[in-house]
């Protein structure tokens, strides 16, 4: 990455506060703080200047003086990136562009069953949005509150409900983005199909800022949901808990849109460290599931299917213990264990995270690999699995050793991650599932993907970022 002078980078600091006005340029180091840092605390960068543009025509603006003077861009979105793919780097050479601003939501089409957003709408605000109009936009996270769509959108999110609804890449129909040049390519296309020529969106999702900056998206709606069943459910093992998804899936018709597994550990330290989580079973057991089944209209039918799959469950012992919430409270009760999981683990200590799917069908087998494996690697170490099984995707967590020194285990991520990723690669799966690469996997893209893949990439990067301005060193080495 060059550098250019300080005058050169004050001119073209100056014309960028003509083009967004003083509210939309921040340089005091104060202002910009929260833009600099992951939430996480695994990275904090330096900028000249986090720049807030209102809208498409001052992003295009602001990217075409970047281009000239040789500036490269961080976009950013809510900054709840895991991956350090928001934040810049400590050189502080780039500007963050966040696109925090631009937040309205330009158009709902409910018999399109489609809402136009701009990139800096927070996803509940989206959610609450469809709801108004009696329709349903199912992307759900734990960071909803706070993640805006241009993000999601470029880390192709994905959330508890992608087993019925598919990642961000399935609820996107069209995308306007500004590219590394500045010209502006309105994708926003509100057609289910549209067969002229190559998908161009899809080379955007997923992208995480480094092929062109998104500032506004056409999602996809869907009906609300009449009726909701939520359980909790004790099984014996992960492949029970995968032989109970395929069950339900059948015996609903396919109106699982959620299935989460946990272990005991996960409940256990829940419980010990965040209050208001419960334990809705009498007896403990070694794993749990958490379910949701929707239907589009209410029926002690539907009730019933769903009782009687899970009695058959009993009877095959793929399910030790269930309760299912009688009340929209009693459900919340049960989805706060799953929220709780993630805020538990900060109180035992280092956390070696791991965000990796497999096929669902191996997911058994790859806890069953990993946990021997870095067990072995590491004697004590406690894992955490947990996380989308009905997708395939395991948040394989680490805690250390009770009692061990914190640095000391953190000091040994890459390592522990390397035993993890190789019983992934063994089992043909991912090591980002759905937090995307960024700046924290990018050196292992030439080790997971084959060289023509890889070649593919860079020429794809090459050509729509030639200077490679957009954030630089994120995603590809």
């Amino acid at each position: 990455m060059t550098s250019i002078s300080a005058a050169a980078l004050q001119n073209a600091l100056d014309q960028i506060r003509a083009v967004v006005g003083p509210t939309g340029i921040l340089t005091e180091a104060s202002d910009m703080a929260p833009y600099l840092a992951e939430w996480r605390g695994r990275f904090k960068g330096n900028s000249p200047a986090v720049v807030r543009p209102a809208n498409t025509e001052e992003v295009a603006a602001v990217v075409r003086i970047c281009a000239d003077a040789g500036i490269p861009i961080v976009p950013q979105g809510g900054n709840t990136s895991l991956v350090g793919g928001s934040i810049p780097y400590e050189e502080g050479r780039e500007i963050v562009l966040s696109l925090s601003r631009m937040n309205r939501v330009r158009e709902i089409d409910p018999l399109n069953y489609t809402m136009t957003v701009e990139a800096g709408v927070v996803l509940t605000s989206v959610q609450n949005a469809a709801a108004e109009v009696d329709r349903l936009f199912p992307l759900s996270l734990g960071a909803e509150g706070t993640a805006q769509m241009g993000g999601l959108i470029s880390t192709n999110a994905g959330g508890i409900n992608v087993l019925r609804y598919g990642n961000t890449r399935d609820l996107v129909l069209g995308l306007e983005v500004v590219l590394a040049d500045g010209r502006v390519w309105d994708g926003l296309r509100r057609l289910r199909k549209n067969n002229t020529g190559y998908d161009l969106k899809n080379l955007f999702i997923g992208a995480e800022g480094t092929l062109g900056i998104v500032t506004a998206a056409v999602l996809k709606l869907f009906p609300r949901p009449r009726q909701s069943i939520t359980a909790f459910v004790a099984v014996p093992s992960p492949a029970a808990a995968v032989e109970l998804l395929a069950r339900l899936r059948a015996a609903s018709g396919d109106a699982v849109s959620a299935f989460e597994l946990m272990s005991r550990r996960c409940l256990d330290f829940a419980l010990k460290h965040v209050a208001g989580t419960i334990d809705p079973l009498s007896d403990p057991s070694p794993w749990y599931v958490i379910t949701e089944l929707t239907a589009g209209t209410q029926s002690d039918a539907f009730q019933e299917t769903v009782e009687t799959a899970l009695g058959e469950a009993f009877e095959a012992e793929l399910a030790t213990d269930a309760t299912l919430a009688q009340s929209e409270t009693q459900a919340k009760q049960l989805w706060f264990i799953r929220e709780a999981i993630v805020e538990a683990q900060k109180f035992e200590g280092g956390s070696i995270k791991n965000d990796v799917s497999v096929p669902v069908s191996r997911v058994a087998e790859f806890i069953d690999l990993a946990e021997a494996a870095v067990a072995k690697a590491c004697p004590g170490i406690r894992p955490t699995p947990f996380g989308h099984v009905g997708d395939g995707n395991i948040h394989f967590n680490l805690s250390q050793p009770e009692g061990a020194d914190s640095a000391a285990y953190l000091a040994r991520w890459d390592e522990i991650c390397h035993v993890v990723n190789a019983v992934i690669f063994a089992l043909d799966g991912s090591i980002s599932a759905e937090h995307g690469v960024g700046r924290f996997k990018k050196d292992e893209m030439p080790t997971i993907k084959g060289p023509v893949e890889f070649d593919l990439l860079r020429a794809v990067k090459a050509t729509l970022d030639p200077n490679g301005l957009l954030n630089p060193g994120k995603m590809l080495p």
